[in-house]
């Protein structure tokens, strides 16, 4: 009995981890892949942090919609409202009333707004989330172009300086023709991408909220006989997903210096294929919420590799779709194997990460 009782037990791998785990590797081996076959820019880590820097509006939006996809539901107007919020605050700043912070707090009210009245009405008045949210990206770019037409470049000097802000990495860098050593340099909106990436996962996996989200994704009825409130669930992710938009949409004015009725184009659509790529169920209940980065730097590392192999940027559309077929047929696949009885993916307890309960009641019911 002694040598059996010292055999510690292997436990299953969790769809969410699996799907994460899938979509870790597809990174690493579409990365592996750009810096082989064009060494002369993904070789450099300022390529790298790029990613990170001219994009990190796309994480932050990403982020929030994780948090509605997992609870089973969409939101297809954050483009529209990460937009409206970069014209508005870059109207108060160029009015000469405001500030930074004036302009911070007007970003994440319009969030707020737009995701109060977005979880109301899909929580508590029970409307299909897509003809709601569809309703307020129209509302959202009726109000972007009644703003202001024209493209409105931000000259304020606290918030150019905030803009120009960089942080440099001494020890990483690229040496230039002439020889000279130019370290890495990280943009403010990367560390708001970092602090929300981990806010979020830990909201997701240890607090209540976090596990209502993963039993009301999984399966609504079933939550609700546990004696978890589904429609205040429902309301807060969007709330939160709101209040992302927001904060993304005074990243992307950081990141671009400028309004324009043009900002936040197919955030969503980018933000929906993202989570997808990093292993988000688009019926809920299943997802790791660190896939959402991981899934943005898969998507955006695909754009880089169409755009060095100078294929026209008509093309590059195309070819993201078809990516993206292939990601929900490979997901459909690797859950149907998971269904079956014989097929097992068993992994050690030291590394089997608690998994959500929601998770759990939706692989016992299926």
């Amino acid at each position: 009995m002694g040598p059996l009782n010292s055999i510690r037990p292997k436990t299953r791998l969790s769809n969410s981890n699996l799907l994460f785990m899938i979509a870790g590797i597809i990174f690493v081996l579409m990365y592996g892949f750009a810096l082989i076959s064009y060494p002369g820019s993904f070789m450099q880590f300022q390529t790298f942090f790029d990613l990170f820097n001219l994009n990190a509006a796309l994480f932050i939006v990403t982020l929030g919609l994780c948090v509605v996809m997992i609870g089973g539901g969409i939101d297809i107007s954050v483009g529209a409202v990460c937009g409206l919020v970069t014209m508005a605050c870059a109207m108060l700043l160029e009015s000469g009333v405001g500030n930074v912070w004036g302009a911070l707090f007007l970003a994440l009210g319009i969030g707020l707004a737009f995701g109060f009245m977005h979880g109301y009405l899909i929580a508590y008045l029970e409307i299909q989330p897509f003809i709601i949210t569809l309703a307020g990206m129209f509302l959202a770019q009726g109000l972007l172009t009644t703003l202001h037409k024209e493209p409105l470049n931000v000259t304020m000097p606290a918030f150019v300086r905030l803009r120009n802000f960089t942080i440099e990495i001494p020890w990483l860098g690229t040496e230039n023709r002439l020889g000279v050593f130019i370290p890495c340099e990280i943009k403010p909106g990367v560390i708001v991408v970092l602090v929300l990436v981990l806010l979020y996962a830990i909201l997701m996996k240890w607090s209540r909220f976090g596990r209502n989200v993963y039993a009301v994704g999984g399966n609504p009825q079933s939550a609700r006989m546990l004696g978890i409130n589904v429609k205040k669930t429902i309301f807060f992710s969007y709330v939160i997903c709101g209040l992302t938009a927001g904060i993304s949409g005074f990243v992307f004015l950081m990141t671009t210096g400028a309004g324009n009725i043009g900002n936040g184009a197919l955030f969503e659509m980018k933000a929906i294929a993202s989570n997808v790529m990093g292993g988000i169920l688009l019926n809920g209940g299943v997802g790791n919420l660190l896939g959402a980065p991981i899934g943005t730097m898969t998507l955006l590392t695909i754009n880089e590799l169409i755009r060095a192999a100078g294929v026209q940027s008509n093309l590059q559309a195309i070819v993201s779709g078809l990516l993206l077929y292939l990601f929900i047929v490979l997901q459909s696949i690797v859950m149907s194997l998971r269904g079956r009885s014989k097929f097992r993916l068993a992994l050690p307890s030291w590394l089997k990460s608690q998994q959500p309960s929601g998770e759990k009641k939706a692989e016992n019911q299926g």
